[in-house]
């Protein structure tokens, strides 16, 4: 059964996310601050368009209003594609379906063909352009955060996205309104709180409410909607390679009661062989290591043998030697 909740008030909006403007100069300090203390920022004065996004956005809201047999049918012909209401393999459940793609260009074009039987082309050019584009943001933003943490060479973290082995994944979130529980003056969770396993989420969302993230206090707020930046998650691993100094951040998706909302969210992963442990650089101080080191393979694996909420990263933490997550 999908929870319920009180739904955020407008006025109760976390005025303090970062945010980071790419066109001023040296924004680097900002972005490092930004995750170490808060592990979620915004990023606005970017180089993708408008249009681009919204593109997109406008293809997968045609696939979304198909009925539901229709959407059944991209399922069967490839079970990567259209999940409803399920989120991974162990009973996690929301108010939310989605599209989840590979990267590869070759393997979208195949998939298209589930999800766009009129226009396939469209459909395929707009996810491989748009994922494209956010993957080039994401690496700008690692290189700037390897300047800010003063760490050579500038591409160290930018180049485990750009290896053509990364296994990262895009995916399309669709929060259908609950018309039926507005006279309850209730929201549905759409998706449970969690932390990202990946190096670093990019997400874009049309102008809904709904996301929330955890303060270090444990308190949840919502984040105000905007449809032209793009906000980026610090996710597990990302806090292990900085050895603890970035902080991941807790977050969810409330379903309203009367506005559906699209988010598009491209997760940053490595290949499945490479290590992970804290930069080297990182520890020269005589810093001890917080984490055991681990392959990519290994955490994804034993994540996705977890629920959702739970904390994937603790066994593989150092005895005595966790971080307080608080």
């Amino acid at each position: 059964m999908v929870a319920l909740s009180k739904p955020a008030d407008k006025s109760s909006f976390f005025s303090s996310i970062p945010s980071i403007d790419l066109s001023e100069p040296d924004p680097e300090s900002l972005l490092v601050k930004a995750c170490e203390e808060v592990g979620f920022f915004k990023v606005t004065n970017h180089s993708i368009p408008l249009e681009h996004m919204e593109r997109l956005e406008a293809e997968a809201e045609k696939f979304f209003s198909l009925p539901q047999l229709e959407k059944e049918k991209a399922a069967q012909a490839s079970p990567f594609v259209y999940r409803n209401k399920s989120i991974g393999p162990n009973g996690d459940v929301g108010w939310v379906e989605s599209l989840l793609l590979p990267i590869k260009a070759e393997s979208i074009s195949q998939i298209s063909f589930s999800i766009s039987k009129d226009n396939p082309d469209i459909f395929c050019s707009a996810a491989n352009h748009y994922i494209l584009s956010v993957k080039k943001l994401a690496c700008e933003v690692l290189e700037l955060l390897a300047e800010g943490l003063k760490i050579q060479p500038r591409n160290v973290l930018s180049k485990l996205l750009m290896d053509e082995e990364s296994d990262a994944v895009f995916r399309i979130n669709h929060y259908p309104s609950c018309p039926e529980h507005q006279a309850l003056d209730c929201n549905v969770i759409g998706f449970g709180e969690h932390t990202d396993p990946q190096i670093i989420s990019v997400l874009r969302s049309n102008n809904s409410t709904g996301l929330q993230i955890c303060l270090r206090d444990g308190s949840w707020v919502s984040v105000p909607p905007d449809k032209t930046s793009f906000y980026f998650i610090v996710g597990d691993v990302f806090q292990v390679l900085t050895n603890g100094r970035f902080r991941r951040v807790r977050h969810r998706v409330m379903a309203s009661s009367t506005k559906p909302r699209v988010s598009m969210i491209y997760f940053g992963a490595p290949p499945l062989r490479e290590r992970i442990a804290p930069l080297p650089i990182l520890l020269e101080g005589g810093e001890k290591s917080l984490y055991k080191e681990f392959t990519w393979y290994e955490y994804k694996n034993s994540a996705y043998r977890t629920i959702l909420a739970d904390d994937r990263l603790r066994q593989f933490g150092r005895e005595g030697e966790l971080i307080d997550e608080t």
